[in-house]
């Protein structure tokens, strides 16, 4: 049994069997009243947030409509229908800036590639063989 013990694998297998499968987590959470007027309130918000962009009064002025008769309009509305309005709402504000995301994305893998690289202490050399001298890539015959 000791000799078994002594393997490393098995070591480590039950190690990661006892932290990660052995133990159940228990989540706990509030649970949010429903209906509450902080919610009508919060989604009021941001039908509010997403009127005063540029992209939703342009489209507003495309159907003929001005910010001010749909803000005239949303009180007349449901708390279900402001919500429904809320959550389309999110996704409006939420793709607003996926371009400048994605761009800081690219340059935040780019440099954690080039640290990794100088950590493993290798070097990153980029040749452009092609566009230093046609000439000299010219064959012989040619000149």
């Amino acid at each position: 049994m000791i000799a078994l013990m002594r393997n490393r694998f098995l070591a480590a297998f039950i190690c990661f069997h006892m932290i990660f499968l052995a133990t159940s987590p228990a989540f706990a959470a509030m649970i949010p009243s429903v209906g509450s007027s902080s919610d009508v309130a919060r989604d009021m918000d941001t039908v509010q947030q997403v009127l005063e962009t540029k992209m939703v009064q342009e489209k507003l002025a495309a159907y003929g409509l001005t910010a001010e008769e749909v803000a005239a309009k949303l009180p007349s509305m449901t708390p279900a229908q402001i919500h429904t309005l809320a959550q389309a709402s999110d996704d409006v504000l939420a793709a607003g800036d996926s371009g400048l995301g994605v761009i800081i994305a690219v340059l935040i893998i780019i440099i954690l590639i080039i640290i990794i690289l100088k950590l493993m202490n290798k070097e990153i050399i980029i040749r452009m063989s092609s566009l230093e001298d046609p000439a000299a890539s010219a064959p012989a015959h040619l000149c």
